[in-house]
């Protein structure tokens, strides 16, 4: 439903604003207690860390490596959230005391200041326990303040600061009057942000069952909006709207990418490794090709799917004949000669088939590569022309075997 300009202007500022208040908010609790504090979503997702200046504060003695990474990735492992989970912090209402666990990287004890709203746990404000420690009116003062956290945390909520629902209209319009209005609604909640450089990330497959279970744009540096989307039948997809400083420089989508991977990685259950991989677009001046965009960030992450090689991050200007391929539909890509080749029981002569055509046709390196002698070589291309009624020193019959086979990974 459309809001209005006057709501969407708003929206558009909390984010920037709520960050601001956020850090002032910590940094509050941080001179109040006499120690750094860190604030995290219930997620886990680091929000924002106060830098508490008093002598020794600096000592590397000071840290441990669950809260280095917290403040380096900006988020925890899901093992350290059920870890600390464990020592009830969800249900507490006061502070609650973690003890040092050295064996889960947890080498000084902590305090967690629970953040709730209306009796919902909303995040949670972290410091590190120190002899003797902060006082009972020191904590109950802390606390005061992380009640305000919390409303401002479900303010912000409220007024959908991450523009999940905008990003979602623009990337999934049907018609292009939608995809019109949707990129109006979007540009007016970014404001002057929305004439800036931007791309777009696809990573996959994104681990939830819940289309609205995404990370907080406040844990990727650069992100301006992201949801997620439906890829193919069963899974979710991850899409993120990133800004930019350069069109040459993709080091932030990359960085960005490699985080949702490890995210992705992280969530998986039972040891079981699942193919991830990211795209990224080509970088785009304001919001009109915001569609175009997304085409080709889940075209370069289909790519890296299907060829390691490029992944698992790539860009879409690096994929070569894919960019070619993902474009095509579906049903043009399975074409009927090539149909037997494919059969599971000649998987051996498939792959025969795309490395000698990845080697220009050349048999002294064909063979090579497959470690194979020539003569057994010239054998399968034989019973691959058997199979196929192709002539493989034809150069049109050699590009369609190719192509199929290209698209076959996809």
């Amino acid at each position: 439903m459309y809001e209005g300009p006057g709501t969407l202007r708003q929206n558009a500022r909390v984010t920037s604003e709520y960050r601001d208040d956020y850090q002032e908010l910590v940094d509050e609790i941080s001179e109040l207690l006499g120690a750094p504090a860190t604030l995290e979503n219930r997620d886990f997702e680091l929000i924002a860390f106060g830098a508490y200046d008093s002598e020794g504060d600096l000592d590397p003695s000071a840290l441990d490596p669950v809260r280095t990474r917290s403040i380096l990735t900006r988020r925890s492992t899901a093992a350290v959230r059920t870890w600390f989970e464990g020592f009830g912090i969800t249900r507490a209402t006061g502070p609650v005391r973690i003890p040092r666990t050295p064996e889960a990287g947890v080498h000084r004890g902590r305090i967690c200041l629970p953040v709730r709203h209306r009796g919902v746990v909303l995040g949670y404000v972290w410091l590190l326990d120190y002899d003797p420690g902060p006082s009972r009116q020191q904590l109950d003062a802390a606390m005061r303040v992380t009640a305000r956290i919390g409303a401002l945390l479900a303010d912000e909520a409220q007024h959908g600061a991450d523009l999940t629902r905008e990003l979602r209209a623009v990337l999934t319009a049907e018609h292009d009057w939608q995809r019109e209005m949707a990129v109006a609604e979007l540009r007016t909640a970014l404001g002057s942000r929305a004439e800036g450089l931007h791309t777009m990330v696809c990573a996959v497959p994104w681990p939830s069952d819940d289309p609205d279970d995404a990370p907080s744009v406040r844990t990727i540096p650069g992100a301006t909006a992201l949801c997620t989307l439906p890829w193919g039948a069963t899974a979710l997809c991850l899409a993120l709207l990133l800004r930019l400083r350069s069109s040459d420089v993709l080091t932030p989508a990359r960085t960005a990418a490699g985080r949702l991977l490890e995210r992705v990685r992280e969530s998986g259950e039972g040891g079981v490794c699942v193919p991830v991989a990211a795209g990224i677009a080509v970088p785009r001046t304001g919001l009109a090709q915001v569609g175009s965009a997304w085409t080709e960030a889940s075209a370069a992450a289909r790519a890296a799917l299907a060829e390691p090689r490029l992944g698992p991050v790539t860009e879409w200007a690096s994929i070569g004949p894919y960019r070619l391929l993902t474009a095509l539909p579906a049903q043009a890509v399975h074409d009927p000669v090539v149909r037997p080749l494919l059969s599971p029981a000649h998987h051996e002569l498939a792959h025969t088939a795309e490395v000698y055509l990845d080697c220009a046709g050349q048999a002294g390196r064909t063979a090579a590569e497959l470690g194979i002698h020539r003569q057994t070589l010239y054998y399968r291309l034989s019973r691959i022309e058997q199979l196929t009624g192709l002539d493989l020193d034809d150069g049109e019959d050699r590009l369609l075997l190719h192509m199929a086979l290209k698209s076959a990974r996809l």
